[in-house]
């Protein structure tokens, strides 16, 4: 299927030949979880989308909200013998992300940023945005490493700084930050931040940073000392 893209970063919103399609609740919900999920039985796409009726009522309302999806944009919805499909060649804004950790081609500031459906609670949707969180916080510490590699610190910063923005008590967000001040030699700056996460773990949550880390720390030490 051609011109047709999904945004779901933000808030759910259906572009088709550029122009936007309204779609019901029940719709967005249908096209939504396809998206994320993939091909689907239709059982199972039916008990997750109505949970709360008889599987009768739930398989003809998940047959209703197709045709009404279709109507709107022909053949978005696909069925086979073994389930439900999107439409092959919808642009899904997540695709990338969710397909595995590799770092948003704009920067850490790129939409990867924003929150899958907000304002969406059902449980596979908490389930979905949580996974999408992870693997955007994976791939900006993975982009951290490698650009700190290729000596390019400034942008190793940037994604090892938003990791920590979206997540200040995760450690390996922590530790690409502290990476990046050693590896400039700036061991002021990394002795700020491994304190500053101490203290905030032993604060909030009382607990240390692991050995791991205060190992990092007294290399980076050790290593600008003896230069």
């Amino acid at each position: 299927m051609r011109n047709v893209h999904l945004d779901l970063i933000g808030g759910f919103r259906l572009l088709a030949g550029g122009h936007p399609v309204v779609l019901t609740g029940t719709g967005q919900r249908l096209v939504a979880y396809l998206a994320l999920g993939g091909p689907a039985a239709r059982v199972v796409t039916a008990g997750t989308l109505w949970p709360a009726v008889p599987e009768t009522r739930a398989l003809a309302s998940l047959r209703t909200t197709m045709w009404r999806c279709n109507r709107k944009v022909d053949g978005l919805v696909t069925a086979e013998w073994h389930g439900i499909a999107l439409a092959p060649g919808v642009e899904v804004d997540v695709a990338g992300l969710l397909g595995g950790p590799s770092a948003p081609p704009g920067g850490p500031s790129a939409p990867a940023c924003g929150e899958l459906l907000p304002g969406w609670y059902d449980d596979w949707v908490v389930f979905e945005r949580d996974r999408l969180r992870q693997r955007t916080l994976l791939a900006w510490e993975q982009a951290a490493v490698d650009l700190a590699a290729q000596g390019r610190f400034a942008a190793s910063l940037d994604y090892a700084l938003a990791a920590v923005r979206a997540d200040p008590y995760r450690e390996s967000a922590r530790r690409a930050v502290i990476a990046v001040h050693l590896a400039q030699h700036n061991l002021a700056e990394a002795l700020r931040e491994y304190h500053h996460f101490r203290d905030l773990l032993v604060d909030q949550l009382g607990v240390e940073p692991s050995e791991e880390l205060a190992a990092l720390v007294f290399r980076g030490r050790v290593a600008v000392t003896h230069r």
